[in-house]
């Protein structure tokens, strides 16, 4: 997939981390809806953000994978959570859940704090783009 993405990084911007500043994306392109941490059937199984986050990134995966691509087809990522204190006391797990499903894959992303989200109990919720391999006819 990397002839479709290339990363961009500014001359003299530090190295980002776990992030890429920009993308250059080129094929079809496929627009995730928010995921949240919850399954398959709608239901949270857990209120803990770092598991949930585990479970959008699967809902976002799936996705993806619904529409032919892979994990290193997703170009652009934003993450929504409810609490930037929680989110950053877990990083750690949150990390080891990125490398079990992207790896060392990052795309050009965006994290924002926000009051809440539409469903009551999701702590998270992610929105992506992914670049797809041009399908023949």
């Amino acid at each position: 997939m990397t002839d479709k993405l290339t990363f961009v990084q500014p001359e003299g911007f530090a190295p980002p981390k776990g992030y890429s500043n920009g993308v250059i994306a080129r094929g079809p392109t496929l627009f995730i809806a928010g995921q949240v941490g919850w399954n398959a059937q709608c239901q949270f199984e857990t209120d803990d953000l770092a598991e949930q986050f585990a479970q959008a990134l699967d809902n976002v995966l799936a996705v993806v994978r619904a529409a032919g691509g892979r994990p290193e087809s997703i170009a652009k990522m934003t993450v929504y959570v409810t609490d930037l204190d929680a989110y950053r006391s877990s990083l750690r797990p949150i990390g080891q859940a990125w490398r079990t499903r992207l790896g060392k894959h990052f795309p050009a992303m965006a994290l924002v704090g926000v009051a809440g989200l539409v469903e009551p109990r999701a702590k998270i919720e992610i929105e992506a783009v992914a670049v797809l391999e041009d399908r023949k006819a």
